[in-house]
């Protein structure tokens, strides 16, 4: 199997109705989302779906959003395709997401954290007085430079973020950022503003820092699973007894995602994982490491690709029949959606995935295989989405001759999807 990363994103990634999809069709997910409500007192499904841009870009709604959304699409990765991480990096606000899902912090306690870091963030400059800017087409040491000529004149502005070799963001004062984007603009390069509403990882950030360190020793951190990335070092975490300070001096110090990128490349890590909403980071991989494959979870079209990594070689047909079912579920899930009536979806999608989902937890809970009876109704089930959905016959046959593929069955797959489709 390749060796693959999971990496996990931060500000910058949110949207209204991240996760919506996942949230509807999956008890797992609705159980991410119940475990940080309780822990925040707050309906995080609400925040989420029903928020305006306006209110979701907010630093302490937006870094417990973005987390739990990672977090859900981690747990059903690890429910439905199940290939474990060789490493796990996040971007930022994302590094906390990855510890979670790496067992170093959690869950309620990273949400109780990820929403003071972001009053902390939002106390130390006001509102509109801090700002980022994404700079390309130039090159870093004119951007550093720059950078450093403001500071000369007391204007604080600074690099935030390595995230690739034409991508450099600084961070500063609005007038400071603004400024600097003008000048290095004159010379070439592009400068796009970040919607955020604070100048993280500059020096602005460093009173919001120590209140964090506070906060992070009253917290018990675990044993890391899988290795996870530091943004401040750029290489895994020794151990979990420096988690709080790393994360504490990571909020006024720039985030390492070059050499993030670069050392896993060197680790022999095949290919990229994108957890959480958009398509942010699977971008960066494509830039930093173009020779590496790089998905998104929030992407149907990554799906596919994303589904067959936890296969072995693609001749080996050993399988519990179990996997007819939950690959039946997964691919329930990837695939797009081109019926927007919402009593027709909950009919022919929602309610069936729903029914084969308890199957599952119910075979699986008591160590049972599924009968063929059951593997019938996952069957069913899938052509019941592929109906609703819209789903052109072209792609049913695509996603049928995948699941043949992975698992041979080919003459009882065939079989239910002809008495099915009569």
């Amino acid at each position: 199997m390749k060796k693959i990363a999971f990496l996990f994103p931060g500000q910058g990634s949110q949207y209204p109705g991240m996760g919506k999809g996942f949230y509807e069709s999956n008890q797992s997910v609705k159980r991410v989302f119940e475990e940080v409500s309780d822990s925040l007192g707050i309906d995080m499904a609400k925040l989420c779906f029903e928020s305006t841009p306006a209110e979701l870009v907010k630093t302490e709604n937006t870094q417990p959003a973005i987390l739990t959304v990672s977090v859900a699409m981690f747990q059903i990765f690890m429910d439905r395709v199940g290939a474990e991480p060789d490493y796990l990096a996040g971007h930022s606000l994302g590094e906390f997401s990855a510890l979670v899902c790496a067992g170093g912090i959690g869950l309620g306690d990273a949400a109780r954290i990820v929403r003071q870091r972001g009053r902390f963030m939002q106390e130390a400059v006001s509102l509109g007085a801090g700002a980022m800017a994404a700079i390309s087409g130039i090159d870093l040491d004119s951007i550093k430079k720059q950078c450093l000529l403001l500071q000369h004149e007391g204007k604080a502005v600074v690099i935030s973020n390595y995230n690739s070799p034409d991508q450099t963001v600084i961070s500063g004062t609005a007038a400071g950022v603004e400024e600097a984007s003008r000048e290095l603009t004159k010379h070439g390069a592009t400068a796009i503003p970040l919607h955020v509403s604070a100048p993280f990882h500059s020096q602005l950030m460093t009173a919001a820092a120590d209140k964090l360190g506070d906060e992070l020793e009253k917290y018990t951190y675990h044993p890391l699973k899988w290795p996870v990335i530091s943004n401040v070092t750029a290489l895994p975490y020794q151990n979990e007894h420096i988690i709080k300070n790393l994360l504490a001096e990571q909020m006024s110090k720039p985030v390492q995602w070059v050499y993030t990128m670069n050392y896993l490349a060197s680790e022999g890590v095949q290919a990229f994982i994108e957890l959480g909403p958009k398509d942010v980071l699977k971008k960066l991989a494509m830039v930093n490491t173009p020779k590496l494959e790089a998905y998104s979870f929030d992407k149907p079209e990554d799906m596919d690709q994303i589904s067959s990594l936890s296969d072995d070689e693609p001749q080996t047909k050993n399988f519990s029949k179990i996997k007819l079912l939950t690959r039946s579920l997964a691919i329930a899930i990837c695939t797009p959606n081109k019926n927007w009536d919402d009593m027709e979806y909950r009919q022919g999608v929602i309610e069936p995935y729903k029914r084969i989902e308890r199957m599952v937890e119910d075979l699986e809970q008591n160590m049972l295989e599924p009968t063929t009876e059951q593997m019938s109704e996952a069957l069913e089930m899938l052509l019941s989405v592929f109906r609703t959905k819209r789903t052109p016959i072209e792609e049913q046959k695509q996603r049928f001759n995948q699941l043949i593929s992975e698992l041979g069955m080919e003459e009882f797959i065939t079989g239910v999807i002809t008495v099915s489709m009569g």
